[in-house]
């Protein structure tokens, strides 16, 4: 028989819980109240009746919509390239034999060791030979492939596809791609649905390649940088960006409950295998 969870595990999930909401609670309780009472000591810790009109002059401020559709176009682009790309090198890296196949593995591995931080001068200087700077594509173009993507699914699709079910549709007379298509995508998709979750928080919460890769354009992130400076020299107003910063969550939050399902599916399926 196995044994049932103590107090002691219990309560390291419930304090991982509270410290894991806690920030989104802090933005929405300091986002419902004036600028005042935010910056009163003690801080509030009940929510306040002013979110609403706190949202009123968020979206008075900045271009709101404009940058969360801009924020949303790339996310959603860069995601779904990356789920794409990465199943499929992931389902050749995984079940296909081919010449150099352990040594490009292991270079995409190194490639994770780099610091994203040292390509953004030579991604501007590329972006601007090519004349891309200030659109979407520039800020998108980065993160269509990605190392972990490719690592992820491949680890994925070496335990949840079996050697002999590939020979068995080549057996029938399938082809590679269709074999990939009707074997490896069915046995993989909760795998792609946490790396589509995965890559869209990544490109939806990046802050520092739009800063240098944009100008007149914004994505959520640099619009939100802007309610910080709308003091004009005096005190920030928290309560003002604490509530956009609210407003830019609630897509995320959509997002985790639209794919909770393959989401749980994927960490079950992973577990019962370990």
């Amino acid at each position: 028989m196995t044994r049932r969870p103590g107090p002691l595990v219990y309560g390291l999930l419930a304090a991982f819980v509270v410290g894991s909401a806690l920030p989104l609670y802090w933005s929405f309780v300091i986002g419902s109240h004036t600028k005042e009472r935010a910056l009163e000591t003690p801080p509030p810790i009940l929510p306040g009746g002013h979110f609403l009109a706190n949202a009123s002059r968020v979206l008075d401020t900045i271009e709101f919509w404009q940058a969360l559709l801009n924020s949303l176009v790339v996310s959603t682009l860069c995601a779904t390239s990356v789920v794409v790309f990465s199943t499929l090198a992931g389902y050749s890296f995984a079940k296909l034999r081919f010449r150099g196949r352990d040594g490009l593995m292991a270079f995409v591995i190194m490639t994770m060791a780099v610091p994203t931080q040292l390509a953004i001068v030579p991604l501007f200087i590329l972006m601007r030979d090519y004349r891309m700077l200030d659109t979407l594509f520039a800020v998108a173009l980065p993160t269509l492939v990605t190392a972990f993507g490719v690592f992820f699914m491949r680890q994925y699709l070496l335990e949840a596809v079996p050697f002999e079910l590939v020979e068995a549709a080549r057996m029938d007379g399938c082809s590679m791609l269709r074999t990939f298509w009707t074997v490896a995508v069915p046995a993989a998709r909760p795998a792609m649905a946490i790396l589509f979750l995965f890559t869209f928080m990544q490109v939806w919460t990046d802050y520092m390649w739009p800063l240098v890769a944009l100008q007149k354009t914004e994505t959520l992130q640099i619009a939100l940088d802007r309610l910080a400076l709308t003091g004009q020299g005096q005190t920030t107003d928290y309560a003002l960006v604490l509530a956009g910063t609210a407003m830019a969550t609630v897509p995320l939050l959509l997002l985790f409950v639209l794919s909770g399902r393959q989401l749980v599916a994927g960490i079950m399926q992973g577990a019962l295998k370990g």
